[in-house]
């Protein structure tokens, strides 16, 4: 668009992050404007699985981790062959799901980002129903081949909005944003105060 920026037209499916299977398919539109970050995405979904079958599954992921009798504290998933402990895949999944906010945000047409590792995370304990975490992620950023070091703060509760609060290494200020606007999984935005975090 002269004068504006480069507007894409895609068409893509999606897969389950753990069977790998199709999903869903989706059609989107990505503008980016000149000189403005994170690109305007509209976008929408057709889901293959109902919305009954993607809360039973939220819900037992959300039991997983509440069932831990003491907070979960790890380094390093995966480790440096490359597995992740069956114990720690619903942390690395929700460290994947709060990264993408990140990735978004820091795009650009010419630089992405993919998430290479958890460096650490620790559980913390509420006293409501919400699951909260804190991740040291890194993210490595394409092509300059660098790795990004972000610290994350990721809150939800399955049919709520996931909350997501992020700072990296080469800013110096937070950002408190959410992966989207709808109920969910990875959706919205819950209100809590700066200081708490």
């Amino acid at each position: 668009i002269p004068g504006v920026g480069h507007k894409y037209y895609l068409q893509f499916t999606t897969e389950d992050y753990r069977s790998r299977e199709n999903s869903g398919s989706c059609l989107a539109t990505v503008l980016f404007e000149k000189g403005n970050s994170p690109p305007a995405v509209t976008i929408n979904c057709v889901d293959t699985k109902d919305e009954k079958q993607i809360q039973e599954e939220d819900n037992k992921f959300y039991q997983k981790i509440k069932q831990q009798t003491k907070p979960i504290i790890a380094n390093d998933i995966p480790d440096s062959y490359g597995n992740i402990e069956p114990a720690f895949e619903p942390v690395w999944a929700l460290a994947v799901v709060g990264s993408s906010k990140i990735m978004w945000e820091k795009s650009t047409e010419n630089l992405s980002y993919s998430m290479a590792q958890v460096k650490s995370v620790k559980q913390w304990i509420r006293e409501d129903d919400f699951i909260e975490f804190d991740y040291t992620v890194l993210l490595h950023e394409i092509p300059t081949q660098e790795m990004i070091s972000c610290h994350l703060r990721v809150i939800w509760l399955p049919g709520h909005p996931l909350k997501v609060k992020y700072f990296c290494a080469s800013e110096n200020q937070w950002f408190e944003e959410t992966s989207g606007m709808e109920s969910g999984s990875a959706a919205g935005i819950l209100q809590e105060k700066e200081e708490n975090f």
